[in-house]
C-alpha cells in the first residue's frame, strides 16, 4: 500500500459536488480541477430520450441514493477495451461491486481534460496512478461519511462490494447510503492505494462492457446516428493526387430524385496555420446532399467534374508548438519512381541521428561484413466502418457526433472554420468502427460541419469504401539498409543504420540494437511527396521492427548462432555495459520476453524440426517476442501456432489484452503478406478490397498462444506492441520454410516469384 496526494502542480485533481436529487459526484480530471456542468438529455447515436440526471464532466464517479454507481470513461473507444479497463482501475480502488457498476462514455470537454484521445497506446499508461487515485479517495470519503454518522474511528470502518461496514456494532451501509453525506465533505489530501497483491479485480478477465450491445446490434457507431429530418451526404474528389477542382457540372445530378443541393466545399482557409492532425488530401471536395443514400450515390455518378493539376503551394503548420511551413509538390507520382528514388537515396549521405564509437574504422577491419536492404509499400487503413460524421450547425450551436481519435485537436480546427466559440461546439464520441491513426486526421468531420452548415440541417456525411481508399492518408513507404560487422571471432563490432522513406522516415535511433554495440551509427533521410500519410498502427515500429528483426536473424545465421540466444547476448552486453545514454528500452525486460517466449514455444527442441522464425520488439513502452510456425501447403505459407509472450506491466483485464494481442497479430500477418497500395499517374491502384488484399479467415493463424510476464511494473501499452514484431517472426519462418530471405513487402510476392 502507497499513499499519494489528490492534488497535482498546485491543482486540484478531485473535487466532489452533490447531485441535485441526492448523491455525490467525485471529478476526474488528469491535469485540471473539475466541475459538473450540463445535463444531456438525448442519446447521442439514436437520439432517444435518456436520464437527465447526467453529467456532461468528462469522467467521474457518480453515486445515487439508490446505489448506483456511473462511471464515465473519458476515452474514445476503438476496440482497445478502456471503456472497460480504465472504469475498472477506478472500481478497484473504490471496492465497488463490477457487475453492479454503470459505464458510460463521456463527451469531448476540453474544459477540464487534456489528452482525451486515443493513440500510442498510451491511456492505460497515464491514466493509471489519476484513476486510482480517484476511487481512493471516493472510498475514503464514503468511509468517513459512515465513521460520522456512526459515530467511530475511521480506521474501523471497511468496505466490501459497494458496502461500508463496522465490525464491531455490526452495523453496515451501501455506498449510496452515505453518498449524499460524503459528498459535503472534503476532498482528502491523500489517500492510500491498494498494494498490488490486494486486488481483486484488476488482473481478472471482465466481459466487454459493450459486448452485449455489439452482438445484438445495439446503436453504438457513427454510422448508426439518426436524426429527424436528417440528410445524407457524401463527397467527390478529384481521381488522382496531384489534381484541384477546375468546374463543376451538377445540372443532370440536381433533377434526380431526392437530391438536395449539390456544392463544392472548401476545407480549410488559404492562411490557416493547420495543428498536427490536421491532415487532407484534398484541400476541396464536392458535396452532394440528399434524402438518401441510394439517392446521393446515384447523383454522384450523374456529376460531370473537371479537375486539374495543381502547382506546387505551401501550408502553414504548427506541429506541437513546432512551427513549419511544409511545401506540397506538384505532380502526379508513381509507386515505381518512388523505388527508384529510395533505392538512390539509400546510397548517399544521411543525416546521422546517432553515432557510438568509431564505426568507420571497424567496419574497414571487419572480418565479414553483411549489408541488407528492406522495404515497405503504402498502406491503407481500411477501417471496417465507413468514415462518417453527424453533424447539426446552425448559426447558434454545432452538434457533432461519430468516431474520431483525436476530437480536442479536431474541435479547435473547427471552431477556426466555423467562425464559433468552442463553448458552443458538442462533439459525441461513438464507437469506432476501427481506428488505427486513421480516424486521427478527421477531415471527413469538417466537410460534415460545413456541408450542414451550408444546407442548413442535420447532415450524417458517409464515405464509401472508394472515397476512403483514395483519398489519402496512408502510411508511408519505407526502405531500411542493414550494416553489421564481425570480427574473426564472429562478435558484432559495428552496426549501422540507414533509413527513410516517402516521406517520412521510420528510424528509431535509440532502440534495439543501440546500446548493445560498441560502433554504432543511425542516419535517416526522406523524400517528399503530395501523398498524404499519417499514424498507422505502431506508426514507424510497424516497418523497423520488420526490418531489425530480419536483419539480426540473418546476422546470427552468420554468426553462426541460434538467433534468440545472439539477441539475448546483445541485451546482456546492453544491461551490464551498455553503450550511450539514450537507449529507450530496458534490457532485462526485453530479455525477459524472449527467455519466456522460448520456454513457453519449447524453441530449442522445436526448432529442430519445424519451420520457426523468432522476433522481439520494444515500442509504446511494452515489449512483445513471437515464435510464429508455417508450413508450405501448393507453394503457400500456412502459420500454425504463434507464441507470443508480453510484457506490458501489469495486465489490467486479461481477456482484453489477450485480444489486442491476438488482434495484432492476425493483422500483422495480413499485412506482411499482403498489404499493398501503389499509384500509377497519382492514381491509387486498388480502390476497393477486391483489389487491396486482406487477410482472410482461413490464413488466420490454426493457434496463438499469449503469455504475459508476471510482475508489478505500472501498466504500459497493450494496442500496438504485438503488432510490429509478427512481420519479423513471419519472415524468419518464411526462410526457414523456403530458403529463402524475403526484404521486400508484400510477402507475397516473394513467394509468387519463388514458386
Amino acid at each position: 500500500m502507497k499513499t499519494v496526494k489528490t492534488t497535482y502542480n498546485r491543482r486540484s485533481f478531485l473535487k466532489v459536488s452533490a447531485l441535485s436529487g441526492g448523491g455525490m459526484i467525485l471529478g476526474i480530471s488528469w491535469l485540471s480541477g473539475t466541475k459538473a456542468v450540463g445535463s444531456p438529455t438525448t442519446d447521442l447515436v439514436s437520439g432517444m430520450n435518456a436520464p437527465t440526471n447526467w453529467s456532461e464532466l468528462n469522467g467521474f464517479v457518480q453515486i445515487t441514493p439508490d446505489n448506483v454507481i456511473r462511471i464515465m470513461s473519458p476515452n474514445p473507444e476503438g476496440g482497445q477495451g478502456v471503456k472497460t479497463s480504465m472504469p475498472m482501475i477506478v472500481v478497484e480502488e473504490l471496492d465497488a461491486d463490477w457487475p453492479k457498476v454503470v459505464i458510460e462514455q463521456a463527451g469531448l470537454d476540453t474544459k477540464h481534460f487534456t489528452r482525451q484521445f486515443i493513440g500510442g497506446s498510451q491511456a492505460i499508461r497515464q491514466g493509471w496512478k489519476p484513476l486510482r487515485t480517484a476511487g481512493a479517495a471516493a472510498r475514503q470519503m464514503l468511509r468517513q461519511a459512515a465513521a460520522n454518522a456512526w459515530n467511530v474511528p475511521l480506521d474501523e470502518v471497511t468496505t466490501k462490494a459497494g458496502t461500508l461496514l463496522h465490525a464491531k456494532s455490526g452495523k453496515s451501509a451501501t455506498y449510496g447510503a452515505m453518498a449524499t453525506a460524503a459528498a459535503t465533505l472534503p476532498v482528502p489530501k491523500e489517500v492510500s492505494l491498494k498494494a498490488v497483491k490486494d486486488f481483486t479485480l484488476i488482473g481478472r478477465s471482465q466481459k466487454n462492457v459493450d459486448g452485449l450491445k455489439i452482438v445484438t446490434g445495439k446503436p453504438l457507431y457513427g454510422i448508426d446516428t439518426q436524426r429527424p429530418g436528417m440528410l445524407i451526404a457524401m463527397i467527390v474528389h478529384p481521381p488522382a493526387i496531384g489534381m484541384k477542382l477546375k468546374a463543376v457540372n451538377d445540372a443532370a445530378a440536381r433533377k434526380m430524385s431526392g437530391i438536395r443541393a449539390v456544392f463544392p466545399v472548401k476545407l480549410m482557409q488559404d492562411d490557416y496555420e493547420r495543428t498536427f492532425f490536421d491532415t487532407a488530401q484534398f484541400p476541396e471536395v464536392v458535396a452532394v446532399v440528399g434524402n438518401s443514400t441510394w439517392e446521393v450515390m446515384q447523383a454522384k455518378k450523374a456529376l460531370t467534374v473537371e479537375w486539374e493539376p495543381f502547382t506546387e503551394y505551401t501550408e502553414k503548420k504548427n506541429m506541437m508548438g513546432r512551427k513549419q511551413v511544409a511545401t506540397i509538390p506538384a505532380g502526379l507520382e508513381n509507386t515505381a519512381t518512388h523505388r527508384t528514388t529510395m533505392a538512390e537515396m539509400a546510397q548517399k549521405p544521411a543525416t546521422v541521428r546517432r553515432k557510438d564509437g568509431d564505426p568507420e574504422t571497424a567496419f574497414k577491419n571487419a572480418a565479414k561484413v553483411l549489408e541488407r536492404t528492406y522495404t515497405g509499400p503504402h498502406l491503407a487503413h481500411n477501417c471496417m466502418e465507413p468514415m462518417n460524421f453527424f453533424a447539426n450547425v446552425t448559426d447558434e450551436r454545432a452538434e457533432l457526433i461519430g468516431p474520431l481519435q483525436k476530437p480536442e485537436f479536431t474541435e479547435q480546427t473547427l471552431s477556426a472554420r466555423l467562425g464559433m466559440p468552442l463553448e458552443k461546439i458538442d462533439i459525441q464520441m461513438t464507437r469506432l468502427g476501427g481506428g488505427f491513426g486513421r480516424r486521427s486526421y478527421a477531415h471527413w468531420l469538417l466537410e460534415a460541419a460545413l456541408i450542414s452548415q451550408k444546407v442548413k440541417a442535420p447532415v450524417k456525411l458517409i464515405y464509401s469504401r472508394e472515397d476512403d481508399m483514395t483519398s489519402g492518408i496512408y502510411r508511408s513507404a519505407y526502405s531500411a539498409t542493414y550494416r553489421a560487422a564481425l570480427d574473426a571471432e564472429n562478435n558484432l563490432i559495428a552496426f549501422h543504420i540507414k533509413a527513410g522513406g516517402v516521406p517520412e522516415s521510420p528510424l528509431y535511433a535509440d532502440r534495439f540494437p543501440a546500446g548493445a554495440v560498441d560502433n554504432y551509427l543511425a542516419e535517416d533521410w526522406s523524400i517528399n511527396t503530395n501523398i498524404t500519410v499519417g499514424s498507422f498502427r505502431a506508426p514507424r515500429s510497424n516497418f523497423m521492427a520488420a526490418a531489425e528483426q530480419s536483419f539480426l536473424d540473418e546476422l546470427a545465421e552468420t554468426a553462426g548462432k541460434d538467433p534468440i540466444a545472439f539477441r539475448l547476448e546483445l541485451l546482456k552486453k546492453a544491461q551490464n555495459k551498455p553503450v550511450g545514454k539514450n537507449n529507450d528500452y530496458d534490457p532485462a525486460r526485453f530479455a525477459g520476453v524472449l527467455e519466456l517466449v522460448r520456454e513457453k514455444s519449447d524453441w530449442d527442441r522445436q526448432k529442430q524440426t519445424k519451420h520457426l522464425g523468432v522476433s522481439a520488439y520494444f515500442c509504446h513502452d511494452s515489449y512483445a517476442a513471437n515464435v510464429l510456425e508455417l508450413e508450405l501447403k501448393n507453394g503457400q505459407p500456412v502459420v500454425k501456432t504463434v507464441c507470443c509472450a508480453v510484457d506490458c506491466g501489469i495486465v489490467i483485464n486479461p481477456d482484453a489484452a489477450r485480444n489486442m494481442t491476438e488482434g495484432g497479430i492476425v493483422d500483422g500477418i495480413g499485412t506482411a503478406l499482403f498489404g499493398n497500395l501503389t499509384f500509377t499517374k497519382g492514381v491509387p491502384d486498388a480502390q476497393n478490397f477486391d483489389r487491396y488484399r486482406l487477410i482472410r479467415h482461413n490464413e488466420a493463424p490454426k493457434k496463438i498462444d499469449v503469455h504475459f510476464v508476471q510482475n508489478t511494473h505500472d501498466p504500459t501499452g497493450m494496442g500496438e506492441p504485438a503488432y510490429p514484431p509478427v512481420f519479423g517472426a513471419l519472415a524468419n519462418a518464411l526462410y526457414k520454410a523456403t530458403g529463402k530471405r524475403f526484404y521486400d513487402q508484400p510477402f507475397v510476392n516473394g513467394l509468387e516469384k519463388s514458386s
